[in-house]
């Protein structure tokens, strides 16, 4: 049974037919005391509830019940309804336990989807009715404990409409991941479609996400559609949401909250039926504390957050990421696929890989092409010259007294030593972007001259 609360006996009413025509049983509350007594009694599914029930507006009412509900039913979800312009305290809401928030007025079926995907989310997981061999991991690579622990929970969430954020290093492997559950989704038949938002400029952002019309601006010949419209009916990958600026993040909260918007140049207000996925190798939490990311956008996007682990923290899968990638590499170039030497493979498993399973591949990849006998040696790969070899020995001492961040910044800077500032070698050589390379020499200070 779900629990409506609200002060107004039409919007109780409007919600529970909602609810009743899609099978579900509601029960009404007009204000806390009444809900409380209820919660009490009777164990709810799912709450929904208005965050103001007086002419106050400040939202301490629903907050207030907000907390008594998560006493008496800790494992009950609550989704809040606000107005759009007090989302504010949806979000302190969220601090306190809230599941998700809609705003006034809703559409129903984006309201529905939220619903539906907080008890799917609250419900025990069960494996009676799962197959394994159905799961499609899109070429995500690993039998480390901590990959299959994440990949069992993308195939929990997978057929949900839940907004997941997905975070790791560069090269870890976040966009197969995004792949592997729009793939395992509802969804898997519509569009999935990739933005990288670092590589869209500020003026043209709402030109490249929503679409413009004919005349829009100097240049617009023509209609075109924006990637939310493109993405119609399924997901949305918006990767590196860290570089978004503050205006262009307040375009996407709206579009994200109530999947509507408006192609440049017109005022017809256009719906789209989207899951987002974000990714991001920022840290989020930080610059919502340092009012550079929207606090507001970011309990929008992760509702659940999927943390890849860096391939120096899963070295036992390096040999089957090794051998898979020499696989590969000799199917696409079209060429016999040599073995590899148990020397290489220590050498390979010692390296701290910067750019992670990226770099590995590619190093891989580089190795067999160049490969002049049956047999990949150690040589094979010190030729490659990408990084210095850590031994067992060597590593422990540089992990005593050094962070994570000391290693990348070692590594990347024997690298600019390695290829004489030559940063387009660099950056192949590390596995990574030369748009993230450049952020890894600022941060650190690396000197390139």
């Amino acid at each position: 049974m779900i629990l409506i609360v609200d002060d107004d006996k039409a919007i109780r009413q409007s919600l529970a037919l909602v609810l009743k025509r899609k099978g579900y049983e509601t029960a009404l509350a007009g204000n806390p005391d009444e809900a409380l007594g209820m919660l009490r009694k009777h164990k709810f599914r799912l709450v929904i509830m208005d965050m103001n029930y007086s002419l106050s507006t400040t939202g301490e009412e629903g907050i207030h019940l907000l907390r008594q509900t998560k006493i008496f039913q800790p494992d009950t979800p609550v989704i809040l309804i606000t107005a759009w312009g007090s989302i504010e305290l949806a979000v302190e809401g969220m601090r306190f336990g809230a599941f998700d928030f809609i705003t006034k007025p809703w559409n129903n079926h984006l309201l529905l989807q939220r619903i539906e995907t907080a008890l799917s989310l609250s419900s025990p997981a069960t494996d009676s009715d799962r197959n394994p061999a159905d799961f499609d991991r899109c070429g995500f690579i690993g039998e480390n404990p901590r990959v299959k622990e994440l990949l069992k929970t993308v195939e929990r969430i997978a057929p949900t409409d839940a907004p997941v954020l997905v975070l790791g290093e560069n090269g870890t492997g976040k966009e197969l991941i995004a792949n592997a559950i729009h793939k395992n989704s509802r969804r898997k038949n519509a569009p999935f479609v990739m933005v990288n938002l670092g590589g869209i400029s500020t003026s043209l952002f709402e030109s490249e996400m929503f679409g413009h019309s004919k005349g829009a601006y100097t240049g617009a010949v023509s209609e075109r559609k924006g990637r939310f419209e493109l993405a119609d009916k399924g997901t949305i990958f918006l990767d590196e949401i860290g570089d978004l600026t503050q205006d262009c993040q307040v375009k996407l909260l709206r579009v994200l909250q109530q999947h509507t918007f408006e192609r440049l140049g017109e005022s017809r207000t256009r719906k789209t039926d989207i899951r987002a996925i974000c990714a991001t190798n920022a840290d989020l939490p930080a610059m919502v504390r340092e009012h550079t990311f929207r606090e507001d956008l970011f309990y929008r996007i992760n509702l659940i957050t999927l943390r890849i682990p860096p391939l120096r923290e899963r070295r036992d899968d390096i040999p089957l990421l090794t051998r898979s990638f020499m696989e590969s590499a000799s199917r696409s170039h079209g060429i016999r696929c040599p073995e590899i030497s148990h020397e290489a493979l220590g050498y390979l498993s010692r390296l701290p890989y910067p750019g992670n399973v990226r770099q590995l591949r590619n190093m891989v990849e580089r190795a067999v092409l160049m490969c002049a006998g049956g047999i990949l040696e150690k040589c094979d790969f010190e030729a490659d010259g990408n990084i210095q070899d850590v031994s067992a020995t060597d590593l422990k001492g540089s992990l005593e007294g050094a962070t994570l961040e000391d290693l990348e910044a070692a590594a990347i800077a024997e690298a600019v030593r390695k290829y004489d500032g030559n940063l387009s070698r660099v950056a192949a050589a590390l596995g990574i972007t030369r748009q993230s390379l450049y952020r890894k020499i600022e941060k650190h200070g690396i000197d390139i001259s």
